[in-house]
């Protein structure tokens, strides 16, 4: 995520800069058929400003539509917060009996591991994300974070090595860490360290939990739909082919140096109608590691942070801070 408040117009330009470069040429090479060969290649504006209109509101869909996975993303992680407070919350206000500290400890542990493995996860590499983007030295081109090997190494510093083990040949990690908190919550209850009440609460939160993992997981496995996303390009791409045809009929009796401004005018109409497409383009997949992405890694440490405090641990880990105004 870009912390700064304004990316700066050339750092813009100079990620969607090839639109206008090539329309730039192409223009330019229209201006010179009609300026010295006395080849003129044009088509009235009108339907083409027709064109132009109906591609504006197709991405405005689009970028709407994508909008609202970055957004939902964000809420989502915003109620994974607001439930892993609340679980910790519990675990100090319901849980009383023999070892109470280390079972706290035990059972916030493994609530960082499941914080853990399921940002893992998400940041895993999918066919339709933009991998050749990821942030460069924080994520590698396929496997985000060397998934395996990475996050065995953090999860055995949270969870025991038996536990971690019994993990290795499952598919979904995070689920697997879920269900186990369940599953020691019941053990706990049996040896009656909260009533059933307490015992119901906490697993709401659990629930919770789970419900938020999944709408992670669907952004993350189900991309924007193929048929928008492919249509918006496609569109956008014809209407950048027509418009220098079109502005040459206006420029086309301009005497002088003005008949030059042409190809510059139509590269950056087709600049503008390419940089919206690309903007939608790239917030579709808020986990993909780009740099627009929902922050998952920092807000983990933060939810890390609150819950070790709560338990007064001793090894409270630093907040993570943008590097180059982005922050992971």
């Amino acid at each position: 995520m870009y912390t700064k408040k304004n990316y700066q117009f050339w750092m813009t330009f100079n990620w969607s800069k090839m639109p206008f470069i090539y329309s730039l040429i192409y223009s330019t090479a229209i201006a010179c058929l009609g300026y010295f060969f006395d080849i003129h290649l044009a088509l009235p504006w009108q339907p083409i400003s027709i064109v132009g209109i109906a591609v504006a509101f197709y991405l405005g869909f689009k970028n709407n539509s994508s909008y609202d996975r970055t957004w939902e993303a964000r809420k989502i992680y915003g109620g994974i917060v607001n439930d892993s407070r609340a679980f910790g919350a519990g675990l100090i206000s319901f849980l009383h009996g023999e070892n109470q500290e280390e079972v706290r400890k035990e059972l916030v542990y493994r609530h960082i591991a499941w914080l853990t493995a399921l940002r893992y996860q998400l940041r895993l590499s999918k066919p339709w994300e933009h991998v050749e983007d990821r942030i460069s030295g924080k994520y590698a081109p396929t496997v985000c974070e060397s998934y395996m090997s990475q996050l065995d190494t953090e999860l055995a510093n949270l969870i025991p090595k038996e536990e971690l083990d019994g993990y290795q040949n499952k598919s979904n990690i995070a689920t697997q860490i879920l269900a186990k908190q369940s599953q020691r919550l019941q053990e706990l209850h049996d040896k009656k360290y909260f009533e059933d009440f307490r015992h119901m609460e906490l697993y709401h939160h659990i629930t919770s939990l789970y419900a938020n993992q999944g709408k992670a997981e669907r952004i993350k496995n189900f991309p924007f739909p193929r048929q928008y996303a492919s249509t918006a390009m496609w569109l956008t791409l014809v209407f950048a082919i027509l418009v220098p045809l079109g502005m040459y009929e206006i420029f086309k009796g301009i005497k002088g140096w003005m008949f030059w401004v042409f190809p510059v005018m139509a590269g950056l109409v087709t600049w503008i109608f390419f940089l919206m497409e690309k903007i939608g383009d790239y917030s579709e997949n808020p986990f993909e590691g780009t740099y627009n992405d929902v922050p998952i890694t920092s807000i983990s440490r933060g939810i890390e942070i609150d819950l070790r405090e709560m338990i007064n641990d001793d090894n409270i880990p630093k907040a993570i801070t943008a590097e180059n105004n982005f922050l992971l």
